[in-house]
């Protein structure tokens, strides 16, 4: 193999890479924080005694899990467009990003509302406590602490898919590295690059996770178990 590695002709493009990621970093954390509400509100319908509540979230939650994210992203960006309502890339990619990851999100929130006793709710019932407190101090929290842990690599996972947003022109970390990979003809060095920056994504994303459980469950802080 007669090939000569050289770094330092993608390295100068180390500001598109930085652009590159900070896109990536905010369709992750709208993603994540737009996504969790739509899944938990998801998951709460789906626990509900409304009949019609139950089949729609089943719908969505079928229809989201069982097509590729690439054909909803197209669906969202082309599809809409199409018929009058044209989005920008990062509001399409953002948008089919909650979609996708509240789907998911709404079915390891629901394992975890089901887990939670009923006797619990119960004697939250008998101790006066309102619905809205019963929800939050019953049913959420604990549940969210019993699948933080899948809830967490569900979004790290989100994380790794805003590449895929690449497709409709968004102008994240893998958009940036196609656009260098085609200037320096440096394929392998530019992917390694951008490789890198993905692993260091994830890492610190997952370090964040571990220190937000940290402050929301101290709990398991205290029995170590692990976030």
């Amino acid at each position: 193999m007669d090939y000569s590695f050289d770094y330092s002709s993608v390295l100068e493009y180390w500001p598109q890479f930085l652009h590159g990621a900070w896109l990536s970093i905010q369709l992750s954390f709208g993603a994540t924080i737009l996504g969790f509400a739509l899944g938990s509100v998801c998951a709460a319908a789906s626990n509900s005694q409304s009949h019609w509540l139950k089949r729609i979230v089943s719908i969505y939650v079928e229809v989201i899990r069982n097509t590729p994210l690439l054909v909803q992203l197209f669906l969202t960006y082309f599809g809409l467009s199409s018929i009058g309502l044209p989005l920008s890339a990062t509001v399409a990619a953002m948008a089919t990003l909650v979609i996708n990851v509240g789907a998911y999100t709404t079915e390891i929130m629901r394992a975890g509302m089901d887990s939670v006793s009923p006797g619990q709710i119960e004697a939250a019932e008998c101790l006066g406590m309102s619905r809205l407190q019963t929800y939050w101090h019953v049913i959420l929290r604990p549940a969210m602490e019993r699948v933080y842990p899948a809830l967490t690599s569900q979004f790290v996972l989100m994380m790794l898919a805003t590449s895929i947003t690449s497709q409709i022109s968004a102008e994240e970390l893998t958009a940036v590295a196609n656009l260098v990979q085609s200037m320096t003809y440096r394929a392998f060095e530019t992917y390694m690059v951008t490789a890198v920056i993905y692993l260091c994504l994830a890492q610190l994303m997952r370090a964040g996770f571990a220190l937000l459980g940290l402050m929301l469950f101290p709990r398991r802080r205290k029995l170590g178990t692990p976030i």
